[in-house]
């Protein structure tokens, strides 16, 4: 019989169960959806120009399919990350799966372009699923692996970019985009059909008292993995909130059911307002404006890769570009950036745990700073590429980790919403990039949007050394107190 005056935590039961097949299944149905997240935002880089075609829509009508995308996701990320936090993480995924995969697949049939540019708004919204997926994954891992395994997951991200570059390589050439739009959706629908084999966060029960239902997720992870839980007595993580006089009395009669819909309400929306509580609003701040200037800088680079190509030879260097391959080069191109993302992934799964994570992203944000920096200069074609991949794997790997440490720093019951503002914020980022980073380099003020970038990334790195907190090797905590 279990020893009852020994209690224990549901950090120590996941040390205790360690890192097996369990997780590797959490693992596999977590990256399926990031997978397939990755292929429906990549997928614009291909439909524009031929919905453009087709259709002989304006410029600013082809840019208006990207920036309706973006918009939904800022809503989806809050959206997502509200719900996950008040109602269950599975409850997120049914939501996320069901909108991206069925809206997705619609988008293909679309008769018109209004009809599409509103269907691909919908499907923006529905993949603001990252930070609510990383989060649930984040949950199931003992803190000693967190960093090395988070990072590892973030390659699904880059898998799908590789993927969806691929695909719409021979899809685009051989049928057209409505099909390439139908084929992408088929991870989505993968997420959906396995959502009843997902389980809930521990930790997410376990904060709202569920201790029972705990404990039989902790005896799966246990015997899957060939391991032994703690003796003695699971400890309830169900803390008392700062909000907690929303939540109604233990004797609510019946009638007053719609009251307890309404307080339920109200305790979703303060999730949101604790961001701004005294021990958490100068953390919140500075994720923010940390989120900001990653997502500006990597939305930058990414087009300054296609944009400094283009216009180098009006501005006066000797560089040629070759028509004779347009057809196949975007794919290519595409291809072959996202293929560069990984070694950045590498260098952050080597240092996340050894040197932590603010002084790793402190590493990385500065390594992007020195490979952006020789760009204020003109430099030969080589060259400029060579930095700009360069300063893209380490923006990437700076984004990894910061993705990493933003759920590691809230508590569990206002986690979710925590990491999809932040990440909502970061979006906002990369919405802004083009309207001031693309302006600058057609009108060939070259040295001018280096400069900014680099500001940016100097910002970036005093916000990460103002942030109070380092994460490393800590355990999740489910209450602000902690």
């Amino acid at each position: 019989m279990a020893d009852e005056g020994h209690r224990y935590t549901v950090d120590e039961a996941l040390t205790s169960a360690g890192f097996g097949k369990f997780q590797y299944l959490v693992f596999a149905y977590a990256g399926l959806a990031v997978f397939a997240e990755a292929m429906e935002i990549m997928i614009l880089s291909f439909i524009g120009p031929a919905v453009k075609s087709e259709w002989g829509v304006s410029p600013s009508a082809e840019s208006l399919l990207s920036t309706v995308v973006f918009a939904g996701n800022l809503v989806g990320v809050y959206l997502w990350g509200l719900l996950s936090d008040n109602y269950g993480r599975k409850k997120g995924f049914l939501g996320i799966a069901m909108i991206t995969s069925g809206i997705g697949l619609l988008s293909a049939f679309s008769p018109n372009y209004i009809s599409l540019v509103t269907l691909r708004g919908l499907v923006g919204i529905g993949i603001g699923s990252g930070p609510v997926f990383s989060a649930w994954f984040l949950e199931f891992v003992p803190a000693a692996k967190r960093g090395m395994w988070m990072v590892i997951f973030s390659t699904f991200w880059t898998l799908g970019s590789i993927f969806e570059a691929a695909l719409a390589w021979i899809v685009m050439i051989t049928l057209n985009w409505r099909w390439l739009l139908a084929l992408s959706s088929i991870p989505s629908f993968a997420v959906l059909l396995l959502y009843s084999l997902a389980p809930e966060s521990p930790r997410y029960l376990n904060v709202k008292g569920r201790t029972t239902e705990v404990r039989n997720i902790l005896d799966k992870i246990a015997l899957l993995n060939k391991a032994k839980l703690p003796n003695g007595m699971l400890v309830s993580d169900a803390t008392s909130r700062p909000d907690e006089e929303l939540a109604p009395p233990d004797n609510t009669p019946l009638l007053t059911s719609s009251r307890i819909r309404i307080t339920k309400l109200k305790s979703g929306f303060s999730s949101f307002l604790l961001l701004f509580s005294s021990r958490l609003v100068r953390t919140t701040l500075l994720l923010w404006m940390l989120f900001f200037g990653n997502s500006f800088t990597y939305y930058g680079i990414i087009l300054m890769t296609s944009k400094l190509s283009s216009t180098q030879s009006k501005c006066g260097t000797t560089l040629t570009v070759s028509q004779s391959m347009h057809d196949s080069s975007l794919y290519f191109s595409v291809f072959l950036a996202s293929l560069g993302e990984l070694p950045g992934l590498v260098l952050a799964g080597i240092i996340v745990d050894r040197a932590g994570r603010k002084l790793s992203l402190t590493i990385m944000l500065i390594l992007v700073f020195i490979c952006i920096l020789p760009l204020a200069m003109l430099q030969s074609n080589i060259l400029i590429t060579g930095l700009l991949v360069g300063a893209r794997m380490f923006a990437f790997g700076a984004f990894t980790i910061a993705c990493i440490f933003t759920p590691e720093i809230y508590p569990t019951y206002m986690r979710t919403t925590g990491a999809g503002v932040a990440n909502s914020i970061g979006k906002f980022g990369g919405m802004v990039c083009p309207l001031v980073a693309v302006g600058l380099v057609t009108g060939c003020h070259q040295t001018a949007v280096v400069i900014l970038f680099g500001a940016v990334i100097l910002f970036a790195v005093i916000c990460v050394a103002l942030i109070p907190f380092e994460t490393r090797g800590q355990e999740l905590s489910d209450s602000v107190d902690a």
